[in-house]
């Protein structure tokens, strides 16, 4: 996947990850469309900002009848609640869900036709093969279940040589992760990994050691790993 001279859009631009990768895709020659929820909240020099609530499907509609030829399609946008999932509502459970899974097959849908011969980019979790904490399962689930959707969503446009691949990460310094006191990547330096994993062909990037050690555990007995959890996964 040559990134130069491509055209590409990033859903969740206006901070964090998909600010970072507006930025890199721009420096790396190729048109950008950054997209976020409030117009007003994208300032991003040489980008087109374009609204786009991927949990409204008339807001995904107006954004592909917008947008012309495309080559990339970075699903960045979701979100995290305190979802445990057998607290007293299912309310964030599914808010997570409408964002994290059908906010991103939902875009996806809307851009797959533009997308013959290009790539998408669907940013993921370490948390998409593990838990943690109570207050973050509903959260995981949802992230689980968009690995599922990258993999399947793959399988469905290998016809039209769509690359398709998945960005996986621990923690990033981005506002989302403020709160939490452990080693964080750089964004900059997480979304130069994945382009380079995109033009190098790679169907997923695993950007940081805790998601690598978290993706080498699916092989062993999970008890081990839960049992060591706390202790290793971020030393």
């Amino acid at each position: 996947m040559q990134i130069n001279g491509s055209t590409a859009l990033v859903t969740g631009a206006n901070r964090g990850l998909g600010k970072a990768f507006v930025e890199a895709l721009l420096a790396r020659g190729a048109t950008v469309y950054a997209t976020a929820r409030r117009l007003e909240s994208i300032d991003i020099p040489g980008a087109t900002a374009l609204q786009l609530d991927i949990t409204d499907p008339a807001s995904i509609e107006a954004a592909a009848a917008t947008v012309g030829d495309l080559d990339i399609l970075v699903n960045n946008a979701g979100t995290s609640t305190q979802a445990p999932l057998l607290g007293p509502s299912t309310e964030n459970i599914r808010r997570d869900f409408d964002t994290n899974f059908w906010g991103t097959l939902n875009v996806t849908r809307a851009f797959a036709p533009k997308l013959a011969g290009g790539a998408i980019l669907n940013v993921i979790s370490a948390l998409s093969w593990y838990t943690f904490a109570p207050g973050s399962n509903g959260y995981a689930a949802s992230k689980a279940a968009e690995w599922s959707l990258t993999n399947g969503i793959r399988l469905e446009l290998a016809d039209q040589k769509t690359l398709v691949t998945a960005l996986a990460l621990a923690i990033a310094d981005t506002d989302m992760m403020a709160g939490i006191d452990i080693p964080k990547l750089p964004p900059h330096e997480v979304v130069a990994q994945a382009l380079d994993g995109l033009e190098a062909g790679r169907i997923e990037v695993v950007a940081d050691e805790p998601t690598a050690r978290v993706k080498a555990s699916l092989s062993r007995d999970p008890a081990l790993f839960y049992a060591d959890i706390t202790g290793n996964l971020f030393g």
